[in-house]
Parts: structure tokens; C-alpha cells; sequence
């Protein structure tokens, strides 16, 4: 299967998603809540629609939020070029927007969003951004066969109930009980079945998706051991947390490509030897005119740093070359992909210099480049 084309899903069931998104973030302080907070210079829920988005078996992705936000929500999908998203209203608290959203699917009243119901449907919050296909697929296979299943992970301090003076009145044992986190998935019929009986009481202070699945629809959830950046930002330190992994993501790979020309290929080995005790680096001679399964490698594995060193006019047909691939594949759609151009000026004339007909080329280039939220930065070395 090709990079970014739709696949089957894990199980063949029809998957989508709904990423409840209507909180005030009052727990982080200030005036935006914390979905529409920006980390490096995206909003938060944007990261977690382009978690859903990289995932090519998940057919459509509902994003509920408040009344107030639907704007918003709309201009953050177009700048970001989001496909497969619907933006719909929510209610006043998390029960009763996860509900808005899962209505989508099946009632009349939202006819102007009606979208194919699906077999499976994931609930994630939009404010955990950091969720891999891996753990996706574990839970939409669990739920296809038990009905319900919800990511977890170990508590890291004990819980103890307080009694009505303030003292302790007991603790929990902390190695049999779990965290619930997302994502969670629910075959469509039961959740939604689960949440039409909900009372009022459950949708103003429930919190829990699985619990609804058990109460109403007898459904016990597979629980399903999650990864540790599976965690929710919820106040504003977690916001520096965010931005320094993906900071991190960004700078752990770099691959160095150059043409075959020897001059240029002692470059694209003398560079990689100065880095490499910093970073890692994948060093490839090639041509980008041409498919190369060692470039393709690379990309699927998640690089998003790539320098491309030559000797011609900025090589724009080669450099749109891997724009293409990187764009098929779909890794630019959670990070952004930093491509630096090299132009190497081996030549004896020493008044080389740059006209205005190349900066304007380039300049273009890079703008339509950074939609695709691939960032090309140029550099020329006499």
C-alpha cells in the first residue's frame, strides 16, 4: 500500500473518530482554553487531529466544540489543511459534547453533518496530542471484540479518601488500580445505545465513556496497557512539556542526501561525520529524479530533518521531488519537516551571487512548502 493511501482498517471494520473538544480550560488559567493553546505556533488540537488524520483506515473525524469556538475550530482546519474533519457544536459539559458528536452518525437533527455510520467509533480528547497508531489499532481491535476497550496506565501516587473531619479515612492498594486515559473505542451501537439511556445526572458529572458502556449495556471494556505519551495537558506547565517533545521529535534524525557527483558526495560525508556525535545521521548519495528505496526508508521511519546538498540552481524539480514523497507519506501532517537546501558553488568564479529572479523562486517555493508544513530554508556556500 502506498504512504497516506486509505487502508483497511485492523479487524476490516469501518473506524471513525470523535475528539470531544469543549472544555473552558479552567484548571490552566488564562483567557484560551487549553485545545486552542498554541505549541510551537499550533494550536494544541491541531496536533491531536493530525494524530487522527495520519491514520489512513480512520474515514472521519468529528471535532466538538463549544458554540463560541466553531469559527475558530473552522479557520484552524483550513490553515491547517485538515481532511476528513467535521467541526460540530457541544453541550456544556464533556458527557453531553462526546454525545453531539456520536449523533452525527446516527440522527436526523444533524442532517447537514450526516456521515457514515461506523462499526467502531474512538472517543480522544483533543488535548492529548501525543497518541501513535500502535496503541489506535490495539483498542479499536479490542473493541470490535469485546465491545469496549480504553487505553491504561499504572498510577504514580496512591489514592486515599478523605473522611468528613478531613482526615484520612483510607487508601486504595495502588499496584490493583490503573489510570484511565484515551484513547478509548466502543463498537458505535453499544456506546451510543449507552449514552440515549444516560440520565442527566451522568451527562452534567460522569466522566468516564467505559463506565457508561458497563452501566447501561452490560459491556465489560478489554482495558488495554497504554504508552507514556498518552498523557492529557491540563495545566500550563504541561504546555512547556508538550513543546519540549516535540522540540525533541524534531531533532532526533537528520539525513544528509546529495547527487552523485564526487565533490558532492565528500560533502555528504565530511557533514554527517561533524554531526553525528549530536545526532543521528543517514547520509545517501542519489539522484531525488528517481524512486529510491533507501529515501523512502528513511522517511518511514519518521525523519523530519532532511539537508540536500548540490551544485545547481537550487535544484527546485529535485527538491519538489521530495516534497512529493514526503508529503505521501503523511509525516509532515503531526510535525513539521525542516528541509534545508544547500547550494554548493564549486566553480572558480569567485562574484557568484544570488539575483533577484532566484530569490523570488525560492521565497515561492518556500511559502507553498510551509502549507504542507514542510519549512525549506536555503543556504549557499562558495
Amino acid at each position: 500500500m502506498e504512504p497516506g493511501s486509505r487502508g483497511p482498517a485492523p479487524g476490516g471494520v469501518s473506524v471513525s473518530a470523535v475528539l470531544p473538544a469543549g472544555g473552558s480550560g479552567e484548571r490552566l488559567g488564562g483567557a484560551t482554553p487549553k485545545q486552542f493553546c498554541a505549541v510551537q505556533g499550533r494550536p494544541l488540537v491541531s496536533y491531536a487531529v493530525r494524530a487522527m488524520e495520519r491514520i489512513s483506515w480512520i474515514s472521519d473525524i468529528i471535532v466538538v466544540v463549544s458554540p463560541e469556538n466553531i469559527e475558530t475550530m473552522k479557520n484552524i482546519i483550513e490553515k491547517y489543511g485538515h481532511k476528513r474533519v467535521t467541526v460540530v457544536e457541544g453541550g456544556i459539559t464533556r458527557h453531553r459534547s462526546i454525545f453531539n458528536g456520536l449523533k452525527v452518525f446516527a440522527e436526523n437533527e444533524f442532517s447537514s453533518h450526516l456521515v457514515q455510520k461506523p462499526e467502531v467509533v474512538i472517543i480522544h480528547d483533543a488535548v492529548r496530542p501525543f497518541v501513535e497508531e500502535d496503541i489506535v489499532s490495539k483498542v479499536v481491535m479490542a473493541a470490535k471484540e469485546h465491545g469496549a476497550a480504553g487505553a491504561i496506565r499504572p498510577l504514580v501516587s496512591t489514592v486515599i479518601a478523605s473522611a468528613a473531619d478531613g482526615c484520612l479515612d483510607h487508601s486504595l492498594e495502588r499496584a490493583r488500580y490503573r489510570a484511565s486515559e484515551m484513547p478509548q473505542a466502543f463498537l458505535f451501537d453499544i456506546i451510543y445505545e449507552a449514552y440515549k439511556q444516560c440520565t442527566d445526572y451522568d451527562l452534567d458529572y460522569g466522566t468516564e465513556c467505559l463506565h457508561l458502556a458497563l452501566k447501561y449495556c452490560k459491556t465489560n471494556a478489554k482495558l488495554v496497557e497504554g504508552t507514556a505519551d498518552l498523557w492529557k495537558v491540563t495545566y500550563k506547565r504541561d504546555l512547556y512539556a508538550a513543546e519540549s517533545i516535540i522540540k525533541d521529535n524534531l531533532s532526533q534524525q537528520v539525513c544528509v542526501i546529495t547527487n552523485v557527483k564526487e565533490t558532492l558526495a565528500q560533502v555528504g560525508f565530511l557533514l554527517p561525520e561533524s554531526l553525528k556525535s549530536q545526532i543521528k545521521v543517514d547520509a545517501i548519495s542519489i539522484s531525488l529524479i528517481k524512486n529510491d528505496s533507501r529515501l523512502q526508508n528513511i522517511i518511514s521511519g519518521q525523519c523530519y530533518n532532511f539537508v540536500y546538498v548540490n551544485d545547481k540552481r537550487w535544484a527546485i524539480q529535485e527538491t519538489q521531488e521530495l516534497v512529493n514523497m514526503l508529503e505521501k507519506s503523511n509525516i509532515p501532517l503531526l510535525c513539521p519537516v525542516v528541509l534545508i537546501l544547500v547550494r554548493l558553488d564549486i566553480s572558480e568564479n569567485n562574484s557568484f551571487s544570488i539575483g533577484m529572479e532566484d530569490l523570488t523562486t525560492m521565497k515561492k517555493f518556500a511559502r507553498e512548502t510551509k502549507k504542507k508544513n514542510i519549512l525549506v530554508y536555503g543556504l549557499l556556500i562558495q
